[in-house]
C-alpha cells in the first residue's frame, strides 16, 4: 500500500501556498489546506516516524500557521484519522492506475512481484508511513473502519481480475508481504514473491 501519491504529497505539503503577490493564501483562497495538512502528516511519519507527529511539526512541513492545524484538527487523533484516510485513498488510486496500466492480459503474478518490489525499494519510506498508520488501528479502535475500508478497496482491484475469494487472498498476501518486508533491510527475492502469487492464482483454477 504505497506509491507516488505520497511523494507528490510531500512536495506539495512542503511548499507554502502563495498568491501572485507572494502572500500566504487563507480561507477560500486556499481550499486544499486541510488535505495538504493531512499529506504533511504522512510526510512527517514517512521521514521521522509516528512519534514525531505534532501539530507544530506538521504545520512547518505543510507551510501553514500552527493555528491552521489546530483549527482543522483539534487533536492528533483527528489528524491521524484523516492521514490514514488520505493514505488509503491515494494507495487505492495508485493501485487502480497500476491495474489499468498493465492491461487485461498481463501476467498477474509477474506484475504483482514488480508492484511489491517497487513499494519496498523506490517507495520504501512511504510504505513504512502507510503501515505505521495502518498498525495504529490495533491500538485505536476509531481507526479500524478506515483500515477495513482500505482492505476492502484493495481487494476489489484484485477481485475484478480474478474472483471474490482469490481477490481477497491476493490482497491479503500483498499486504502481508509488504508489512513483513519493511521490518527488515533486505528485499525478498523477486522469484519468491512471484512464486507465492503464482501459487495463490493457481488455486482458483
Amino acid at each position: 500500500m504505497s506509491g507516488d501519491h505520497i511523494g507528490k504529497g510531500v512536495s506539495a505539503a512542503m511548499a507554502t501556498t502563495k498568491s501572485a503577490g507572494g502572500k500566504r493564501l487563507r480561507g477560500p483562497n486556499d481550499p486544499d489546506r486541510r488535505n495538504r495538512i493531512a499529506r504533511a502528516a504522512i510526510a512527517v511519519i514517512a521521514e521521522r516516524g509516528i512519534d514525531a507527529l505534532t501539530h507544530r511539526t506538521v504545520a512547518a512541513v505543510a507551510g501553514v500557521p500552527l493555528g491552521s492545524t489546530t483549527y482543522h484538527f483539534a487533536s492528533l487523533d483527528d489528524l491521524v484519522a484523516v492521514a490514514l484516510d488520505e493514505a488509503a485513498q491515494g494507495s487505492v488510486a495508485q493501485l487502480r492506475a497500476w491495474d489499468e496500466r498493465i492491461g487485461p492480459d498481463a501476467d498477474l503474478a509477474d506484475a504483482l512481484a514488480d508492484f511489491v518490489l517497487a513499494s519496498l525499494a523506490e517507495q520504501r519510506e512511504h510504505t513504512i508511513a502507510e503501515y505505521n498508520l495502518y498498525a495504529l488501528a490495533l491500538q485505536r479502535p476509531y481507526l479500524r473502519p478506515a483500515a477495513a475500508a482500505w482492505d476492502n478497496a484493495l481487494a476489489e482491484v484484485f477481485i475484478s481480475r480474478t474472483d471474490p475469494l482469490t481477490g481477497r487472498m491476493i490482497a491479503t498476501l500483498t499486504c502481508g508481504l509488504l508489512m513483513q518486508a519493511v521490518l527488515t533491510d533486505e528485499l525478498p527475492a523477486r522469484a519468491d514473491i512471484e512464486a507465492m502469487f503464482q501459487r495463490a492464482l493457481e488455486r482458483r483454477l
